[in-house]
């Protein structure tokens, strides 16, 4: 194979060193109001780390200031709280508890202080006496059949993430639960989710292909998240009412539930412009395209009789009581190659979201930003947009390619506009089924991008190591600025002077099972410190295994989920991808810009 590299617009960059740090790139300005995002708890967990520690961990949360310290609190078989560091704990909100008696049950909570003054106590979290030594939190569940996705949301406002989940069961079931495993309700999705192909499924199948057909957000903003849901005749909700409203079986509709109850507050029915080719599949987001209030995005998507696909998008809207439609975009006969996963993002940095697939954007009142398909692109199954590059201004796009005629095989682009910035093009037709993005080598300023081609250094397009490691899904877990990866059930620390990986967690060692073949349930930044939880259930699934560090860490960063386009981005699931913030988080970063946000209901 001969791989040749084009670049366009820009001039191949000069790399940096470690140590010698771009100048920070001046912020763009904010948009006049804030956008409202949830109201989070601090997020305490503790894990025993070895036999003698407990590493505690907690939120800094977005709105927090630059002062803020806080103390570590622990009571013992439920005993007053002892406070347990002796100066306040200004750096990353993390504490090792080393003199703790772990064969009684102890529970630790934080008091933040701000210019001196004390702040209330957080919520508690209780090891249990004689814990096992694992970097695990267990969340009991019903029994029940396999569970491919986890979303989380604020379902019951107390400030701490809860478990949405979807059963491959025959009917497939829906099921939610609060963060320490109290069942709340189940949807039952009726007899059209039997049809679990990937491609032309029943009417209300969900989480098959890159069609999940459900999320879970916050829509209305009253401080309790609801959950998205695509339905269709024979759906039996929490309330046990079953919906029959549809004209036929093919026809679909969207409702939004009560997060809490699992009864519809408001359904609306999907458009019909593709009904003649049968009912289509869909996935879900959630984005902020006026800046101010989330909408629900939908990609839907069939196949005609020619094996071509429809494709529509949809944004709605949610008041608390009723449900529509704000725009619709039919793909029709455009050039606009789709893939396996959608990002919601702020593309500009103006404050609205925008729409990206991998090969055309849209803008946030649902018309054509831009294409990519006279740079070549076709389709592809893995994709990142995310600031690869801190001496560039903006976000960068990074994809790789499925059967391209031209021999495209990976190209990395200017994310606002789509302006091309390099491409590796090969003899032939290309087909690369992954794709990396993120800041694995310490010795280069910005993220390296990899498939099976070598690494390269995105922003100078330069070849780092000729074998990488498997390009799947990344997870930030031991503490520095470089990214961990997730790979078949282990977390492993790439090496790049060796090419070598080292073994952080072995999840089976405690428990957990992937989802088909290679696949968690979620990853993301769900409790704890700004570092990643991987969720994962067990064999039985009856319960979540969920993954969070053991490493403490001086680094402070607010929590991932207060950041615009990390949060938007843990509402779609498709081909489980990673999320990334809008500013660079990696080796030599700068200290990121407070997220322009206020917190719902304060």
């Amino acid at each position: 194979m001969r791989v040749t590299h084009r670049l366009r617009a820009v001039a191949a960059s000069a790399i940096l060193l470690l140590g010698a740090a771009p100048a920070a790139v001046p912020q763009p300005a904010h948009a006049a109001a804030a956008r409202p995002m949830e109201n989070l708890n601090r997020g305490v967990v503790a894990v025993r780390a070895s036999d003698t520690d407990v590493l505690i961990t907690w939120r800094l949360l977005g709105l927090d200031p630059d002062g803020i310290g806080f103390n570590v609190y622990r009571s013992t078989a439920g005993g007053a709280g002892v406070k347990l560091n002796t100066d306040l704990l200004t750096g990353g909100t993390n504490f090792v508890d080393s003199t703790a008696d772990l064969t009684r049950r102890n529970s630790y909570y934080v008091r933040p202080i701000i210019d001196g003054v004390w702040q209330p106590a957080s919520e508690s979290f209780l090891l249990t006496a004689d814990h096992a030594v694992e970097p695990v939190v267990r969340v009991p569940l019903r029994a029940g059949g396999p569970i491919r996705y986890v979303w989380v949301g604020d379902l019951d406002g107390d400030g701490g993430y809860d478990y949405v989940l979807g059963r491959q069961t025959a009917p497939q079931t829906v099921e939610a639960y609060r963060g320490d495993g109290t069942f709340l309700w189940s949807v039952d999705m009726g007899p059209n989710s039997l049809d679990q192909s990937t491609i032309e499924s029943g009417s209300s199948t969900i989480n098959l292909g890159h069609a999940d057909g459900m999320t879970v957000y916050d829509f209305d903003g009253d401080g309790r998240a609801e959950v998205a849901l695509q339905i269709a005749n024979g759906v039996v909700f929490g309330n046990g009412v079953t919906y029959t409203a549809l004209p036929s079986d093919t026809h679909q509709a969207i409702t939004i539930l009560d997060g809490r109850t699992g009864v519809p507050r408001a359904t609306a029915p999907v458009p019909t412009d593709y009904l003649s080719d049968g009912s289509m599949g869909t996935r879900f987001g959630v984005g902020y395209l006026d800046g101010l209030t989330p909408s629900l995005v939908a990609y839907m998507k069939n196949r005609q009789d020619n094996k071509d696909f429809n494709l529509m998008y949809t944004a709605w809207r949610f008041t608390g009581s009723a449900l529509t439609r704000q725009w619709k975009f039919l793909r029709g006969d455009q050039n606009l190659p789709d893939g396996h996963n959608t990002r919601i993002i702020d593309l500009d940095q103006d404050g609205d979201d925008e729409i990206a697939e991998i090969g055309f954007a849209l803008n946030g009142d649902g018309t054509l930003r831009y294409s990519l398909s006279d740079e070549g692109v076709v389709h592809g199954d893995r994709w990142h947009i995310a600031d690869m590059d801190p001496s560039r201004p903006g976000l960068e796009g990074y994809g790789v390619q499925q059967d391209n005629p031209s021999g495209l095989r990976e190209y990395y682009y200017g994310a606002k506009n789509g302006n091309m910035l390099w491409q590796h093009v090969e003899d032939g037709v290309a087909d690369v089924g992954r794709g990396m993005a993120g800041d694995i080598d310490p010795r280069y300023v910005g993220m390296e991008v990899w498939s099976f081609s070598g690494v390269y250094n995105a922003r100078s397009d330069t070849l780092t190591q000729a074998t990488g490691p498997w390009p799947h899904l990344g997870v930030f877990w031991d503490g520095d600025l470089s990214m961990e990866l997730f790979n078949d059930g282990r977390i492993e620390k790439w090496d790049p002077a060796t090419g070598g990986v080292a073994r952080q967690v072995t999840t089976w060692h405690h428990g957990a099972v992937n989802i088909g073949t290679q696949y968690p349930a979620m990853i993301g930044d769900i409790f704890g410190d700004w570092r990643e939880e991987v969720v994962m259930t067990n064999a039985a699934y009856d319960e979540l295994v969920i993954f969070t560090t053991d490493k403490p860490t001086i680094t402070r960063l607010y929590t991932l989920a207060h950041n615009p386009a990390y949060r938007n981005d843990m509402t779609v699931k498709g081909y489980l991808q990673d999320h990334h913030v809008d500013y660079y988080l990696g080796t030599g970063m700068a200290t990121p810009p407070r997220p322009n946000i206020s917190y719902v209901g304060s």
